[in-house]
């Protein structure tokens, strides 16, 4: 009956087995450790992946004109025009003659970043404000003009744009001006995450450069809501964190966190914790690969012990956190084995019994 007990379906080792393989040159050669207050600093919220948003954090200007941008020049001029169609006016008293009229010209900036007016030539524009385009507009009719002035706007925007794509209700490009948009403001002009912003990672892409966050871990105007710079790229990604619940538990199953952290006790009482009726409460394992410490290290496989039959166990599974990819196991109780044989051995005796007890 004993040796049977080896052959007996279970749901997974017991403590012993897994404290027995941790000894012996197991496959993965993973660490056995309890969970205590001197383990508990490795068991702390893990930090964000990859570069943090923060590293793209640059000033830089969203009002300068780009090749592509459609311009709209228009042209004030007294006494004798350049661009009006009739002539001037009679004077007026004070010396100044009224003005002949505006004049609307439209330009495209082009790929070596001049605009094209009549009589005027090629303009700079590229890298200038509207203002100082205006400017030059001007210096390039003295002479041509009596007191010409000049105001320049930008009618169609192809250079101070952004890019948000991805997760987002209503992805595409959006402009940027003089009020810097934050890395959070274009997600909501995009009509926010489809999903939890706890499941969301938001990535943001300068250049050859890139950076991300999970969405719930940037708050309105830190640090990690950096203001956009035109050529900018976002980027949301639905990327749910999950843990599996294994072993002696009601409800085997995996879960999602739905939260910016998740505890051990928390993830146990949402699988109804260690199974009353097969589980060994003193063994609650947290099976985890931790990351290397150097870029470029192996992870190795820890398993965290948690004796759930002493009341500090409590305390120290409040206070122990999840990370992605964590399993949860939840050893079966030493004496089922035992039990399950006696049942099989049960099963054969039992139409003896109630044979004798109908031919009695």
């Amino acid at each position: 009956m004993l040796a049977g007990c080896a052959s007996v379906p279970d749901v997974g080792p017991t403590a012993g087995r897994i404290a027995a393989d941790q000894r012996s040159r197991n496959a993965t050669g993973f660490t056995l450790t309890d969970v205590s207050p001197a383990t508990l600093a490795e068991l702390v919220p893990p930090p964000p992946s990859g570069q943090p948003l923060t590293a793209l954090a640059a000033d830089g200007h969203t009002d300068l004109i780009g090749p592509g941008d459609v311009l709209a020049v228009d042209v004030y001029e007294v006494g004798v025009s350049l661009f009006a169609r009739s002539g001037a006016a009679a004077g007026t008293a004070g010396g100044f003659s009224p003005s002949a009229g505006a004049t609307a010209l439209t330009a495209t900036v082009d790929a070596e970043g001049y605009v094209s007016l009549p009589y005027l030539g090629r303009i700079a524009a590229a890298g200038r404000t509207p203002a100082q385009v205006a400017r030059a507009v001007e210096g390039a009719m003295a002479g041509l003009s009596q007191r010409p002035q000049a105001t320049v706007a930008v009618r169609a925007n192809a250079h101070n744009v952004a890019f948000v794509s991805g997760d987002v209700r209503q992805p595409g490009r959006q402009e940027l001006g003089l009020p810097r948009v934050r890395l959070l403001d274009a997600v909501a002009r995009a009509g926010g995450p489809t999903a939890a912003p706890d499941d969301a990672l938001v990535r943001l892409t300068r250049g050859a450069r890139s950076a991300e966050a999970r969405l719930s871990d940037v708050a309105a105007g830190d640090a990690q809501d950096v203001a956009l710079l035109p050529g900018d790229r976002v980027e949301l990604v639905n990327r749910p964190r999950t843990f599996l619940v294994l072993g002696a538990s009601d409800k085997v199953s995996q879960q999602p966190f739905g939260a910016a952290r998740v505890t051990l006790a928390e993830a146990l009482a949402r699988t109804a914790g260690p199974s009353e009726r097969v589980a060994d409460p003193a063994a609650v394992f947290l099976f985890r690969w931790v990351p290397p410490a150097v870029p470029g290290g192996q992870p190795r496989p820890v398993a965290y012990r948690l004796n759930l039959k002493r009341a500090d166990g409590y305390f120290l599974a409040q206070r122990a956190y999840l990370a992605d990819r964590d399993l949860i196991y939840v050893a079966p109780a030493r004496v089922n084995a035992l039990g399950k044989v006696a049942a099989i051995v049960g099963q054969f005796f039992a139409p003896v019994a109630v044979a004798r007890g109908v031919t009695r």
